[in-house]
């Protein structure tokens, strides 16, 4: 029924700190999202008797991959060819408004390069600390999902990586943008990854598996990434050069993760269990 499509016209902004800077949900939900992934692999660390420190330390890292990786993940995937003729925005998001510069914000975040932050932050802090890079790997990817549905959350309030238009009663008009029905992806998303850390968290707690280092992460990018890949159909392109490309960007992102994910679950498979912390 369309009389039952939301309409969605909510302010990005709760508050404006100063006049150039603004408090977004978007940045509250990105935080939350990083803040509950952090209570859940501590809940890990110390059901397995493992140095809460160890984790704070390894946090440390995380927020730093995560937030560097996104950003140039989205520079360079999606609008190098700007970026590379503007490099100081990609860390210092502010332009000459009038008289004045502004903070206009980072004006893209890419989740496929935040992954590889992460991962490229974790390998760094396991060969530091002498750590088990897939016992690291396999906790955290427990948490990422949750990271990645609030993140969505967070999109959703920012009324941006919306779907394509449709028909059915469950769309939703983003009204900052214009008044088509569109499929709500950042939910479709949020709603898949709340669901994979369900079946990660089960696969961790089984005791009927064999779960050699490496198998949960395995099965956390081929789930999370096959996810993408599939909602990805219902997304409208979020550049212009995707509109020539048979599959967009995001899903020939997906395509290694969920082939890496593979690969390490059939080589970890009838592997013995290490732990390591």
């Amino acid at each position: 029924m369309k009389d039952k499509i939301l309409t969605w016209n909510v302010d990005p902004v709760i508050y404006w700190i100063t006049d150039s800077f603004p408090l977004k949900y978007y940045g509250i939900l990105f935080a939350t999202g990083l803040m509950l992934g952090y209570l859940i692999v501590k809940k890990i660390y110390q059901k397995e008797n493992i140095p809460v420190e160890n984790l704070e330390k390894l946090s440390t890292y995380i927020v730093i991959g995560t937030l560097l990786g996104a950003r140039l993940g989205h520079c360079f995937f999606y609008d190098f060819s700007y970026y590379s003729h503007n490099l100081i925005e990609i860390v210092l998001p502010i332009k000459k408004i009038g008289e004045t510069y502004k903070f206009i914000g980072f004006q893209g975040l890419a989740s496929h390069g935040g992954v590889i932050g992460v991962l490229t932050a974790i390998i760094l802090y396991s060969r530091k600390y002498k750590t088990d890079l897939l016992w690291i790997l396999d906790r955290v990817a427990i948490a990422g999902p949750v990271a990645g549905a609030f993140i969505r959350l967070g999109n959703f309030m920012n009324s941006e990586i919306y779907g394509k238009p449709t028909n059915g009663d469950w769309g939703v008009i983003f009204q900052q943008d214009d008044l088509i029905p569109r499929h709500p992806t950042q939910l479709y998303e949020a709603s898949a990854y709340l669901l994979i850390f369900g079946i990660l968290l089960l696969l961790y707690k089984s005791e009927k598996f064999n779960k050699p280092n490496g198998v949960i992460f395995g099965v956390f990018l081929t789930l999370l990434f096959s996810a993408r890949f599939m909602i990805e159909f219902f997304k409208e392109n979020q550049v212009n050069f995707e509109n020539e490309m048979t599959i967009n960007m995001g899903q020939v992102l997906s395509i290694p993760f969920i082939l890496t994910g593979l690969i390490i679950i059939f080589l970890k498979r009838k592997n013995p269990v290490h732990n390591n912390s």
